[in-house]
């Protein structure tokens, strides 16, 4: 071939790699619109003391009445509301609803918002606070890590009530009320507080509210405006507008109960709370190794149309509305199992609910398989702009536990709802998730006062990978370390005893999972405490002192320091025969460390260093004397030493060396190659000798506010040190096994505010993500009535 064939050759083919790069960037983005969206994360607070999924799921599968007396603490007149002698004006008809009673409490220390602002805050802002951190959390995500990142945010929200009513505020405060009460804000504030730089938005179409967050956060996610997405809704009733002008304009008479698609239904029990959901394209999840609870093969929203009214009913939208959201998903109707409804309790707009399911879910359904039908209102009432994430929530656990939960007050399903016909059930018993080929699957339904309207589908999360083996459970030196922490003292001894509880009640836990689950998936708060221990018990042991705030051996305990510097101290002490072994059988960065140092150090000793250093004793042989192997040995430890530290992510300000350590400091910092450090090393030494004291007195001498002083060879210095200024701590100490000194001392470095790599710290432990308990906030009460 002639130099022109060669390149028309290579121009072919440059263009068929060009068109197959094309071709795939095009199948990913034909993909892209119908890519399922995991749920990766999911917290909640609902009325009856739910504060978790979890919580909600016992609640359902316990078929508990969440309805409850309105709250005495919110300033409410509850006289001239449900008295006697009421004005028929304020009158309530009831006096019962779903309500939060944690909705005054909040902890602004996570957050930094200071005590006076909180309190003119209006708690659905805090409340979307806390469940967007546990959010996080339960991701296996640092809430602390995620700012600068292009995560979005999208809310749903009825109003907000709280600021309106405030009265006598300080003049400190008031520049605080305009943000604290916009529902603008309600979004921002989460971005803000966070750090998050992706599309923001909060949404405000009455009960459908947080489900069109929903699909608006997955369509940002498919469109690639952002990586991770919050979606949720929150509704906390501040005054008691709702249950004394609610009859006269939504179409629907105040009830106590939500007797959903029942026979006698008589109007909607109002109620509270807040739901958020972390959303992830699967792809990327399973990438990064996030939990998938569950995934949202599609949604869409629609509007109901002319209609009589604002709040009528309008089916064929509906079943439109069912209809789309089943396109998104790429699925026929009888490959959803159940559904999760609007079920708000009026006997007409139930009933036009159901025949637009039965509609639309019946075609091609086997009679013998009907779809399920339930509401979680049910069991909490209205929740308003958190009701659509009740019921999303709701049907994830009901999917992993396969059980579809009893809808309650249901004794006779409604008449007006063809059941048999439309091959559609009321879900009046609980029921075995029906058995099939393929994942589970379920919708969730919103209808929103104004007439839009949302309509989810939910499937069965893919199955995880198996679980690591029970053998491979220990970190690297046979010692692990459980990091710790909260913003105050009361929250870190909190922290410490839920985490206790959850790891008693969970006996197969591994150490080294929790050890890392705790380091690189909770923030690092302002008081700190490491566990460090050889065995469970010995880490059990220190959690249980760290909750009872008693003193135990196996704890550190530390704030980070302003101004914080970590100065590392390299000395020329004399160490002892087979120092470094242990920490060579145990961490591969030490071992690959000294044996560079070692290969250098062979050419000027006469003999294997490596062994002779590692052995328990020294020895005569060969030209080098006693001596020259004690220095030697002092070099070869600290450098690789500091390579190990430096392997987990350590950064030292400033690196001093006295005596011999002189020599390991130039060579660190760059002044010397190895081989001209080891030529010195090995050759005639006529630097000064220096005693530990004297070590010290120069070090105290030029110790600044903020240095943390960490001791290399030896650990005389930093014992003179410790206790009489500055804080010091050795990396090695006499009876003490090596593996385990050196992770104390980073326990400490680490509780005075040094950063570390913890994923580089548990590398090669097989370690795997676990789930963990979340922040233990330290509530106050912050509501000004």
């Amino acid at each position: 071939m002639t130099v022109a064939d060669d390149k028309i050759v290579e121009a072919l083919r440059a263009s068929l790699q060009e068109a197959e790069r094309l071709r795939k960037e095009n199948q990913q983005l034909r993909a892209a619109p119908r890519e399922p969206i995991a749920i990766v994360g999911m917290a909640c607070r609902y009325p009856g003391g739910v504060e978790s999924p979890d919580d909600l799921w016992t609640l359902l599968a316990e078929e508990r009445d969440a309805v409850c007396p309105f709250p005495d603490d919110r300033g409410w007149d509850l006289d001239g509301m449900c008295g006697p002698d009421a004005h028929p004006a304020a009158r309530s008809a009831v006096a019962e609803g779903g309500f939060l009673p944690g909705a005054a409490a909040f902890d602004p220390a996570p957050f930094g918002i200071s005590a006076g602002e909180a309190s003119v805050m209006d708690p659905q802002q805090r409340l979307l606070l806390e469940t967007s951190w546990e959010a996080f959390e339960r991701a296996g995500i640092d809430p602390r890590s995620v700012a600068g990142r292009r995560y979005g945010v999208f809310m749903g929200t009825t109003g907000q009530d709280y600021t309106p009513h405030l009265r006598d505020v300080p003049d400190e405060l008031l520049g605080h009320i305009a943000s604290g009460g916009s529902s603008a804000v309600l979004s921002g504030r989460i971005a803000l507080t966070f750090g998050l730089e992706g599309p923001t938005a909060t949404l405000d179409t009455a009960c459908s509210g947080s489900l069109v967050a929903l699909h608006l956060a997955c369509q940002a996610l498919r469109g690639g405006e952002c990586s991770l997405a919050l979606a949720g809704g929150v509704t906390v009733m501040s005054s008691p507008d709702t249950f004394i002008g609610s009859a006269r304009g939504i179409g629907l008479p105040v009830a106590r109960r939500c007797r959903s698609f029942a026979d006698g239904a008589d109007g909607i029990a109002f109620a509270e709370g807040a739901g958020v959901l972390l959303l992830e394209r699967l792809s990327v999840a399973r990438a990064q190794g996030h939990p998938v609870f569950a995934v949202v093969r599609g949604s869409a929203i629609g509007q109901e149309g002319a209609t009589n009214g604002a709040s009528a009913s309008n089916g064929p939208a509906q079943r439109r509305l069912i209809r789309k959201t089943l396109d998104a998903s790429g699925l026929a109707p009888h490959e959803v199992d159940a559904v999760d409804g609007q079920g708000t309790g009026g006997l007409l707009s139930d009933a036009v609910e159901a025949q637009a399911l039965a509609a639309v879910y019946g075609e091609g359904r086997p009679a013998d398989r009907p779809l399920l039908l339930g509401a979680v209102k049910s069991n909490l009432g209205h929740t308003q702009g958190a009701s659509g994430i009740a019921g999303v929530i709701k049907m994830v656990q009901a999917m992993r536990y396969g059980m579809v939960p009893r809808t309650l007050h249901t004794e006779a399903p409604s008449p007006h709802i063809p059941w048999d016909e439309g091959r559609i059930r009321l879900v009046t018993d609980a029921t075995p998730w029906p058995g099939t080929d393929r994942p589970r699957r379920a919708g969730v339904s919103a209808f929103g006062f104004g007439g839009t309207d949302a309509h989810v589908i939910l499937e069965q999360a893919p199955a995880d990978d198996p679980p690591a083996p029970e053998a491979a459970a220990g970190q690297a030196g046979g010692v692990t370390l459980w990091p710790v922490s909260g913003c105050d003292p009361a929250a870190l001894r909190a922290q410490a005893a839920r985490l206790l509880d959850h790891i008693e009640r969970r006996p197969g836990l591994r150490p080294a999972d929790l050890g890392l689950s705790l380091a690189t998936s909770r923030a690092a708060l302002r008081h700190r405490a490491v566990v460090v221990g050889e065995s469970r018990r010995d880490l059990l042991d220190g959690l249980r002192a760290l909750a009872d705030a008693t003193s135990a051996p196996h704890v550190v305990h530390g704030e980070p320091v302003r101004r914080h510097r970590l100065v590392v101290l390299l000395t020329g002490h004399a160490l002892a025969p087979g120092t470094g072994k242990q920490l060579y059988d145990a961490f591969p960065a030490f071992a690959a460390a000294f044996d560079t140092v070692c290969a250098a150090l062979d050419a000027h000793l006469g003999f294997p260093a490596r062994d002779a250093m590692l052995t328990e004793a020294d020895t005569d042989a060969g030209p080098a004397p006693a001596a020259g192997l004690e220095s030697a040995r002092a070099f070869a430890v600290q450098v690789a030493l500091f390579r190990l530290l430096e392997s987990w992510g350590v950064r030292p300000g400033t690196v001093r060396g006295y005596g011999v350590g002189r020599l390991a400091e130039e060579h660190l910092s760059g002044k010397q190659s190895l081989p001209e450090a080891c030529a010195a090393l090995t050759g005639p030494y006529d630097g000064p000798a220096q005693a530990p004291g004297g070590v010290a007195e120069q070090v105290r001498a030029s110790a600044k506010d903020g240095t943390v002083h960490l001791e290399l060879g030896g650990h005389e210095v930093a014992e003179l040190l410790d206790g009489t200024g500055p804080h010091a701590v050795a990396a090695l100490r006499p009876g003490v096994a090596e593996a385990t000194a050196v992770a104390t001392a980073l326990a400490h470095l680490y509780a005075r505010g040094t950063a570390v790599n913890w994923a580089a710290v548990f590398a090669g432990t097989d370690a795997r993500r676990v789930d963990l308990p979340t922040y233990a906030f330290q509530r106050g009460r912050y509501w000004q009535a």
